[in-house]
């Protein structure tokens, strides 16, 4: 044979693996897109989800709870921290959405601002889901929002409270008004001091981001400006206990009364030793698993509730 010859007969060869392969890349397609109708598998449906803050153990917890029901349900997941920055929050989604994920869910680091993402996920097509914390612009469509009834938590949160201070005193809140979870809380928490306890005043309610160590600082401040003080509803437990080691520092530790949220594992100690009232109780990792199965329905044709509530207990310590 020639050495043309030999040229040729390679050249035919290279094209007909060629061909080979793109048939093989059609039939993968196909395949996936199958998948994709019954509820899909490992690597054929994608959720990507955007955490306000995964360094706290409520998103910690929440991140198992996803991810448990992502695993049982063939789903590949990816988590990733938006250190409650609403611009980092917002790259995130548009690189998701660069990436063609299947589903975005978010805890929103800013209620309002996270609307415009959202609204670039709808225009790709791309189905978001909300958890722990909703969307309250008027941007973006949201499919289904999971998250505890936090109007209750805020009522749990003011008879733990009102209970300990036996119905008299003055009280401060520790605040994060971006969120509408917080707001929520917040809301429940008034409403009940009012109707079932009227002697109890609220004199002031300041943000701390839901930070431990900016929650500290606050405290301080408010310690000095309300020396009488009898009473600290903080809207997560990182706001609780930043309070708690002011109120510690100022040498009031158990003379003011101090109520927080979520009943992390720390927070459970703090109530445990007597440094703390109680808690109302949330599930994240039910939270968790109520989204990913809400994911679940949409993927298979359904159409899940625009909100699923989860309802919140009480932790007041280990049973005697």
């Amino acid at each position: 044979m020639t050495w043309f010859g030999r040229l040729g007969s390679l050249l035919a060869i290279v094209a007909l693996a060629s061909a080979g392969c793109t048939s093989g890349g059609n039939s993968s397609q196909s395949g996936s897109g199958q998948s994709a109708s019954q509820g899909g598998s490992a690597g054929q449906k994608t959720i990507g989800v955007s955490i306000q803050d995964l360094q706290a153990q409520f998103y910690e917890d929440m991140e198992v709870g996803m991810k448990a029901e992502a695993a049982k349900l063939g789903y590949a997941i990816t988590f990733v921290d938006a250190n409650r920055d609403q611009a980092k929050q917002t790259s995130q989604v548009e690189d998701f959405i660069s990436k063609g994920v299947s589903a975005i869910v978010l805890t929103p680091a800013d209620s309002k601002a996270v609307g415009a993402s959202i609204a670039e996920a709808n225009q790709a097509n791309i189905p978001v889901f909300t958890a722990d914390i909703a969307n309250s612009s008027d941007k973006g469509v949201v499919i289904a929002h999971v998250a505890s009834d936090n109007i209750q938590g805020g009522r749990v949160a003011a008879d733990l409270l009102g209970k300990a201070l036996a119905g008299q005193g003055t009280v401060v809140i520790i605040d994060q008004p971006e969120v509408t979870s917080v707001q929520d809380r917040v809301k429940g928490f008034r409403t009940e001091l009012s109707l079932k306890y009227p002697n109890i005043k609220i004199v002031s309610d300041q943000s701390a981001g839901g930070d431990q160590t900016r929650a500290a600082t606050v405290m301080d401040n408010l310690l000095q400006t309300y020396p009488s003080l009898t009473g600290v509803f903080g809207i997560n437990d990182n706001s609780a206990l930043g309070a708690l080691s002011a109120v510690k520092a100022a040498g009031k530790g158990g003379k003011i009364k101090i109520v927080g949220y979520d009943a992390s594992p720390i927070a459970q100690k703090a109530i445990d030793a007597g440094d703390m009232v109680g808690d109302p109780q949330q599930h994240p990792d039910v939270i968790g698993k109520l989204t990913i199965d809400a994911i679940s329905d949409y993927f298979a044709g359904k159409t899940p509730k625009k909100v699923i509530p989860v309802p919140v207990g009480a932790y007041t310590g280990k049973s005697k």
